[in-house]
C-alpha cells in the first residue's frame, strides 16, 4: 500500500451518499484500494494523518479559461461591451509563452481550491497542455474555434488554419498520460462562427471519438439574435447541423427554451452552470432544475477569473444553490447535496470521466481533496455537507491528490515552482500584454 489517509471523515458521493466517520482510505499505483472503518493490516509506506479533516472527491471543473488568469480584475465593473473590447486587446497580444505561464498559475490556483479536474474552453491548447502535463491536474482542453465561412467559400477540413491546430493538438495530446489529459472539439459560440466549421468540427469529433465544448444561450440578446436570423434558437439551430452528435458540454444554457432544453436532453448534452461569473456579467444565471428536468446533466464551472475573479469552486457552489433557491423562492430547492453532486459526481459526467472520478469508492482514481473542519467557521459541524456548501471555502483546502499523487499540501505545490511562474508572468507575459510600447 503507498498511502493510508487515517481517521478522516470520508463524503463518498456515491449512489448512496454515505459519509463515513473516522474511516481509512487506502490507496495504491494511484487509485482508492479500500475505505473502511478500521485501520488495515497492510502497513502504508506513507500514512497522512486526517484528524478533523473531510475527505471529499477533488472537484471539478467544468468550464473555464485558464490562460485568462493574467488578466485578473482588470475589466472588472465595465459594461459588457467594454469589457470584451479591453479583453480582446490584450488578447490579441497573448502568446503561447504567456499562455502557459498564466494556466500554470491557474492551475496552481485550482489544486489549492481542491480542484483535480478542468475542462477548459481557449485558444493555446498545446501551451495549456504543457502545463497541465507538468503540474499532475486532469484536463479536457477545447480549442475555441470561431469565424465565418462565406457561403460561396470553399471550406476544407484539411487546409484549414483552425482545424489543423485542432487535429495537431488532438494527435499530440488526446489520451496522455492514460486519459489524464483529454482534447475536445469546440467553437466559442453559435453567433461567431456558422454552419460549414460546425459541421466540420462534428464529423471530426464523431471520427475521433472525442466531445465538443462551446458556450450557449448565455443571454436573451444572443437568443434573439439568432431567432431573427434563422428563426430557430442557437440550441436547436446547433442540434440541425449535428453538434450534438458527440458529448457535449455547453456553458451557459440560461435563455434556452424549454423545447429546447428538452433538446439537449435527449442529446445528453451538459448543461455548466457558471453562476458567478454569469451574475458578475450582468447576465441570467442557468436555470438548474428546469435542466435537470428536461433530461440534461447539469454540471458547475467558474469560467476564467477575468469573468469571476477567483477559481473557487466552493463558491461556485453556494451561489448555484442561492441562485437556484432565489428563482423558487424556496429555501429548500436545491439542497448541498445536490450542489456538490454537481461539483463532482456529474461534472464527471460532463468529463466523460464518471468510470474514475467524481466519487471516492475502491476501484476509482484517488482524486481527493482534504478539508480542515478545525477552522473556526467551520464549527460546530452539525452536517457535513452543509459544512461544505455552506461554511468552507476553498482556502480550508489542506492537500490535494489527483491519482493518489499530491499535488497541493499545506502552501507548497510539489509540482508546480511557483515562484518560477510568478517570475515569468511579471517579467515577460504581463509586460508583453499590458506595456503599450510592444
Amino acid at each position: 500500500m503507498d498511502t493510508l489517509i487515517s481517521n478522516v471523515t470520508v463524503v463518498t458521493m456515491n449512489p448512496r451518499m454515505d459519509v463515513l466517520f473516522g474511516a481509512y482510505i487506502a490507496i495504491e499505483d494511484g487509485k482508492i484500494l479500500s475505505i473502511e472503518k478500521t485501520a488495515p493490516k497492510e502497513q502504508p509506506q506513507t500514512i497522512i494523518d486526517g484528524t478533523g479533516m473531510v475527505a471529499i472527491p477533488g472537484l471539478i471543473n467544468c468550464h473555464t479559461h485558464l490562460a485568462t488568469a493574467m488578466l485578473r480584475s482588470y475589466t472588472d465593473d465595465l459594461s459588457g461591451n467594454e469589457a470584451l473590447e479591453a479583453l480582446l486587446q490584450k488578447e490579441a497580444k497573448m502568446d503561447s509563452r504567456s499562455a502557459k505561464a498564466a494556466a500554470s498559475l491557474a492551475i496552481a490556483e485550482c489544486l489549492r481550491f481542491g480542484i483535480t479536474s478542468v475542462s477548459d474552453l481557449y485558444y493555446y491548447p498545446n501551451a495549456t497542455a504543457e502545463a497541465v502535463r507538468d503540474a499532475g491536474i486532469k484536463a479536457n482542453l477545447s480549442l475555441s474555434s470561431y469565424r465565418f465561412i462565406d457561403q460561396n467559400e470553399d471550406f476544407d477540413f484539411e487546409t484549414d488554419e483552425q482545424c489543423q491546430e485542432l487535429v495537431r493538438v488532438v494527435d499530440k495530446w488526446h489520451g496522455y498520460d492514460n486519459g489524464r489529459i483529454k482534447i475536445d472539439a469546440g467553437i466559442y459560440a453559435e453567433y461567431t462562427s456558422n454552419f460549414k466549421l460546425w459541421e466540420a468540427l462534428a464529423g471530426y469529433a464523431s471520427e475521433k471519438g472525442i466531445g465538443m465544448q462551446l458556450h450557449l444561450a448565455e443571454t436573451q440578446s444572443e437568443v434573439d439574435s439568432c431567432l431573427d436570423r434563422t428563426g430557430m434558437g442557437p440550441g436547436e439551430l446547433l442540434n440541425c447541423h449535428r453538434l450534438f452528435a458527440v458529448p457535449t458540454t455547453a456553458a451557459g444554457c440560461a435563455c434556452l427554451e424549454e423545447h429546447e432544453r428538452k433538446l439537449l436532453g435527449k442529446k445528453k448534452v451538459s448543461a455548466v452552470a457558471t453562476p458567478i461569473a454569469s451574475a458578475k456579467s450582468g447576465n441570467p444565471t442557468t436555470p438548474i432544475l428546469s435542466c435537470v428536468k428536461s433530461g440534461m446533466n447539469v454540471a458547475l464551472g467558474t469560467g476564467g477569473v477575468i469573468e469571476c475573479g477567483n477559481l473557487d469552486m466552493f463558491e461556485v457552489m453556494r451561489c448555484a444553490a442561492m441562485a437556484e433557491r432565489a428563482a423558487a423562492g424556496n429555501a429548500a430547492a436545491l439542497p448541498a447535496s445536490a450542489a456538490l453532486m454537481m461539483a463532482t459526481v456529474t461534472g464527471a459526467q460532463a468529463q466523460n470521466r464518471s468510470t474514475e472520478c467524481g466519487m471516492l469508492q475502491p476501484g476509482m482514481d484517488a482524486d481527493i481533496a482534504l478539508i480542515d473542519f478545525s477552522a473556526p467557521h467551520l464549527i460546530p459541524c452539525h452536517n457535513v455537507l452543509n459544512g461544505l456548501v455552506w461554511s468552507a471555502k476553498g482556502g480550508d483546502v489542506a492537500m490535494t491528490m489527483v491519482r493518489g499523487k499530491i499535488l497541493y499540501q499545506n502552501g507548497q505545490f510539489p509540482t508546480i515552482d511557483l515562484k518560477a511562474v510568478v517570475e515569468e508572468l511579471t517579467s515577460y507575459a504581463i509586460p508583453r500584454l499590458f506595456d503599450d510600447a510592444k
